[in-house]
């Protein structure tokens, strides 16, 4: 970004929202990678593109659920937030957030009954499945898979090689997980 920029002149000019630097972040994008949520929730209301992607494909949405920033997510969520707009990985907002454990913000993405829950990455991983093979079978991914089931994911999406989050979960000794996926009638 050329100059410098205050929160202010931001504020003022719809164009200066979206400037971009080298790397194609925005304001918003950089407010985010500092950690400055104050900030990223004024630009979030004064109108910063929540969709834009940087050179590594974050999206300040993207972002703030990789990141468990639920207040954020949930802004991102009322200022159109896109949810066919996918990380480097093919992810959305859902994945990382699952797989990192983040509940509050699993439960804030799921609010919305519109969210594709059965997403595939491009590791061909669902959000249940990353819950399954990377997370640690403890309490909050216990109730991650829990919060999936009640948002209506399809327990019995596998993998590429066709392994499925049962499976996973048996293979990896989550027996509450495992418990639960049979009783949403996962083979």
């Amino acid at each position: 970004m050329k100059g410098h920029v205050t929160i202010a002149g931001l504020l003022k000019g719809r164009e200066q929202l979206e400037q971009i630097d080298e790397d194609g972040r925005t304001p918003l994008m950089l407010a985010l990678y500092r950690g400055d949520l104050p900030t990223a929730g004024l630009l979030i209301a004064a109108g910063a593109n929540v969709n834009g992607q940087d050179k590594i494909l974050n999206s300040p949405f993207l972002y703030a659920a990789a990141s468990g920033y639920t207040e954020i997510v949930r802004l991102c969520m009322q200022h159109g937030a896109d949810y066919q707009v996918y990380n480097r990985y093919g992810g959305s907002a859902l994945i990382p957030a699952c797989e990192r454990g983040y509940t509050e913000t699993v439960a804030a993405l799921l609010e919305d009954k519109n969210f594709p829950v059965d997403h595939v990455n491009n590791l061909g991983w669902t959000a249940l499945l990353e819950v399954v093979i990377l997370g640690n079978g403890g309490p909050q991914y216990t109730q991650i898979t829990e919060m999936l089931i009640k948002a209506g994911v399809n327990v019995n999406v596998a993998d590429k090689e066709g392994v499925t989050p049962l499976q996973h979960a048996v293979f990896r000794g989550w027996r509450s997980i495992a418990w639960l996926l049979m009783q949403a009638g996962a083979k």
